[in-house]
């Protein structure tokens, strides 16, 4: 079992693992934004996108999963950048395999256990039977009373795929669900990670607080942390162009 993957550029290896609900896909922009500088190969972690299917769903796990596809590649090291779940698997595999790493980026995420705010999502989906819409828009109008905000219906919908009879999720909805609790544990490292480290927040975002960015600098003291103005917790969506400026800055000196 091995992790689907999209490479575009020449040069040194950047990794980027997207968030919960997410995959390659959502990261295009900008891998091939920063794709003039280095080799960017965009990940879908287990149970997302085009990877494979698996009852369980850790951060050990995922660790491991991304240590396989840099073996089967070749690669010593790499820089590796994560976004929310993606951030927190970029964490586990730093404290595991930090020989493998020149550097973090870790975006819009703690290490923190965090409170439950997905389960009314994963119920949502799950309730849904989609043999009964013929239309991505039906969907979504069924999905409102719920879910109201268009843009989270809309990230959640390209999870959806067409077959000849009727739609179906991409994603393990079921799987995902069952692991979540999991997912929501801290990754709080029991020594120091040494790895050059920049921590990258949204102003508008809560995820990390001043409390969190006193706890990352005691596990990573090598970080720097940015918050990049009028960006939620999309920031690379929200300010696409200042994010892709603030990691080429920090990737610079490789």
């Amino acid at each position: 079992m091995r992790l689907h993957y999209q490479s575009i550029g020449q040069g040194s290896p950047l990794v980027i693992l997207h968030g919960l609900f997410g995959s390659s896909d959502n990261w295009r922009s900008i891998a091939k934004a920063l794709s003039s500088k280095r080799r960017i190969i965009s990940v879908d972690l287990r149970n997302h996108g085009r990877s494979f299917h698996h009852p369980q769903q850790t951060f050990d796990l995922m660790a491991d999963d991304l240590l396989n596809l840099l073996d089967d590649l070749g690669l010593s090291t790499i820089d590796l950048l994560g976004h929310s779940l993606g951030g927190k698997t970029a964490m586990q595999f730093a404290q595991s395999f930090a020989d493998r790493l020149s550097k973090l980026i870790v975006v819009d995420i703690a290490p923190r256990q965090y409170v439950d705010e997905h389960s009314v999502i994963f119920k949502t989906l799950l309730a849904l039977d989609l043999s009964k819409f013929s239309s991505r828009t039906e969907i979504s109008e069924a999905l409102s009373d719920t879910l109201p905000d268009p843009l989270v219906r809309q990230f959640l919908l390209l999870n959806l795929q067409k077959t000849e009879k009727d739609f179906t999720w991409r994603i393990n909805l079921q799987a995902l669900f069952c692991s979540y609790p999991g997912l929501l544990q801290s990754v709080e490292p029991i020594e120091a990670v040494e790895v050059p480290s920049l921590f990258i927040s949204g102003e508008k975002s809560n995820y990390i607080n001043d409390n969190d960015w006193q706890q990352i600098k005691s596990f990573y003291p090598n970080a720097e942390h940015i918050v990049i103005d009028n960006a939620g917790h999309w920031v690379h969506a929200d300010q696409p162009d200042i994010f892709v400026e603030q990691v080429n800055r920090f990737l610079a000196d490789d």
